[in-house]
Parts: C-alpha cells; sequence; structure tokens
C-alpha cells in the first residue's frame, strides 16, 4: 500500500515522519526543496505532485484551505485516473466540499492533527464518508499508530472539536511561557521554569485522564484556605480567565467555519 503526501511543511512531515516507522513505501511531492531533502534523509521515494498522486493508493493532502480547491484542480486529472483514498488535514474544509473541489467523488478520511505528533503524542481527530470502509480505517489507523492517539468524531462536531486538539496547544505552550515568565520573576533560571512548567502540565493532564474527578474539583484540590495557590486561581478568575480561553476557542471556531466556505 503506497502512501503519497502532496504538501510536507511541519505538520505533513510531522506525519510522514510517524508513518515512516510503520512503512517506508512512502513517497513525497512538494516542491520546497526541504521537503525534498526530508524525502532523501528517510529514504523515501520524492516526485512531483501530480505524479505523486498517479502512484500512490492513500495520498495525504497537506496544504492550506485556501490553496486546496487549485492545488485538487490541478490533481484532478490523476485523482480521476488512479481513485486514491484522500487523507485531508485542511481545516474547515468537509468531505462533501473536497470532492466537489477535486471534480470526482472519492474515499476521504478526513483528520486534525496537533503538532505533539512529532513525538509521538498527538491527539487526532477523524472522520470519514461512505466510501472509506472498516477495514480502510482499521489499516489505517495501525500504520498511523505512531503519531499518538486517534479519535472518531462525528464529522458535524469535527469543526468544533478540532479548535481543541489541532489549536489547543498553541493555548498550552502560552500558559507554559506565561507560568515560566512568572518564575523567572521571581528567581528562577529560564530553562528550569519552562522545564517545571512542561513537567508540571504533563502531570496535570494526566490526572485529569486518570482520575474520575472532574477538573474544576482538582483545581479546587490544589487550593488550600489561606494558602499561595488560591492567591494566584483568584488573580486568574478576577482576569477573565475562563472567558478568555473560551473566547479563544469560540474565535478558533468561527475561522474554522470561514475557511469552509472556501
Amino acid at each position: 500500500m503506497k502512501y503519497g503526501f502532496i504538501g510536507c511543511g511541519n505538520m505533513g512531515g510531522a506525519l510522514a515522519l510517524a508513518l515512516s516507522k510503520k512503512t517506508t513505501d512512502i513517497c513525497i511531492g512538494d516542491p520546497a526543496p526541504k521537503a525534498k531533502e526530508f524525502a532523501e534523509k528517510l529514504g523515501l521515494c520524492y516526485l512531483e505532485p501530480k505524479k505523486v498522486a498517479l502512484v500512490s493508493d492513500r495520498l495525504f493532502l497537506g496544504v492550506k484551505p485556501q490553496m486546496m480547491e487549485q492545488v485538487l484542480s490541478e490533481l484532478s486529472p490523476a485523482l480521476k485516473e488512479k481513485k486514491p483514498l484522500i487523507i485531508t488535514m485542511a481545516a474547515g474544509l468537509s468531505t462533501r466540499r473536497i470532492c466537489e473541489m477535486a471534480g470526482i467523488t472519492l474515499p476521504i478520511i478526513r483528520i486534525m492533527p496537533n503538532t505533539p505528533v512529532a513525538v509521538n503524542k498527538g491527539t487526532v481527530l477523524y472522520c470519514s464518508n461512505g466510501l472509506v470502509n472498516e477495514e480502510d480505517i482499521k489499516d489505517f489507523l495501525m500504520d498511523m499508530e505512531f503519531a499518538g492517539s486517534f479519535e472518531a468524531v462525528p464529522e458535524e462536531l469535527f469543526d468544533a472539536a478540532g479548535t481543541v486538539s489541532g489549536c489547543g496547544p498553541a493555548y498550552f505552550y502560552m500558559m507554559i511561557e506565561g507560568l515560566a515568565r512568572g518564575a523567572e520573576k521571581c528567581g528562577v533560571n529560564r530553562e528550569d521554569a519552562i522545564k517545571y512548567a512542561a513537567n508540571t502540565m504533563l502531570g496535570a493532564a494526566q490526572m485529569v485522564l486518570s482520575s474520575p474527578d472532574t477538573p474544576e474539583t482538582l483545581k479546587n484540590n490544589v487550593c488550600s484556605k489561606g494558602g499561595s495557590t488560591i492567591e494566584g486561581v483568584k488573580v486568574l478568575e478576577e482576569n477573565g480567565f475562563y472567558e478568555t480561553i473560551t473566547a479563544c476557542i469560540e474565535a478558533a471556531y468561527k475561522r474554522n467555519k470561514e475557511l469552509g466556505k472556501n
């Protein structure tokens, strides 16, 4: 089963790297010089995009939503000839819209990965159209096991859920940066401050996943009356922490819907 990647930027490259741990039957198609260097480094095939589409049984489309229509228009003859299973990671573009852009109805798996796939810890949402069978999904998930965990999501919720998993790492990185800056002001060196903040976030996430308690309860368990934690929590609450986080998710979701209109 040959995989192809059209567009191999940071996310596409991370997915290709994870996939290469299961198979090297992969072909990269991206005009950027670093994409060719990436393929050579991993011992993968490198061809121009139209040829990649012609030889691939499963084709990743790692292009931005705004570029998708042009790319699919150029690939349309090859797609009609080969009829590969398409794997798209373009935010906002439904499986139906991808078929419209390609001018042909194809089996499509839609994914929303996040940057931690680069360290095998990604959370990747996925859905598919009616032309993808259970065996296709099973094989795909097995091939991609080194990317992280995969979560099936109904397509009608895909854009909303993707704002958490796909966009979320950026918000968590900001939280780590903020914690580290605060520690620096109190005398901790930057390298240690970032390490402490990141490891603390990692542990807290594991607590949420393994505990029957809600995040709110877990937060309250850290706060003792008259202690230091509650003083920091008061500052966050007084400055609209929850409202700000909620608003950022809503803004990302709105943008996803706008991208889907392209």
